[in-house]
């Protein structure tokens, strides 16, 4: 995927988490760069609602038939929601990274962590 194609609304970490910020609470879910590294996800573990995470945290785990790998917080807060459909269908990690297939949802409780993710056109460099 070129950078034109990555959504202008999403911020990025290096470990390849995208948020979507919507006032205090951003969605969370994993690039379609990583899906594609992960091939065929077939299961999410996903994160208790009301944990408290710092940037960086290990949050959500996220299993294909290659590897199983931590998802990270990309911002600190606490999880007010969670996708139950990706529980359902894990597949949606695959079809709709940027969609459907996001996986939690956190409060943010330190603002100023925003500034320090990627801009999609940073995060298309960082990918090649």
């Amino acid at each position: 995927m070129s950078a034109s194609e990555i959504p202008a609304d999403l911020l990025f970490q290096n470990s390849h988490e995208w948020a979507r910020i919507d006032g205090d609470i951003a969605t969370v879910g994993i690039s379609d760069h990583a899906q594609a590294e992960l091939t065929d996800v077939v299961f999410v573990e996903l994160p208790p609602i009301g944990k408290t995470v710092d940037a960086g945290d290990p949050t959500a785990v996220v299993e294909s038939v290659k590897a199983a790998s931590d998802i990270y917080s990309p911002l600190s807060g606490e999880v007010v929601e969670v996708n139950p459909a990706v529980e359902g269908d894990p597949s949606l990690v695959n079809t709709a990274p940027y969609g459907d297939g996001w996986i939690f949802k956190i409060k943010i409780s330190k603002p100023d962590q925003i500034a320090g993710l990627l801009t999609p056109s940073a995060y298309g460099t960082l990918i090649g």
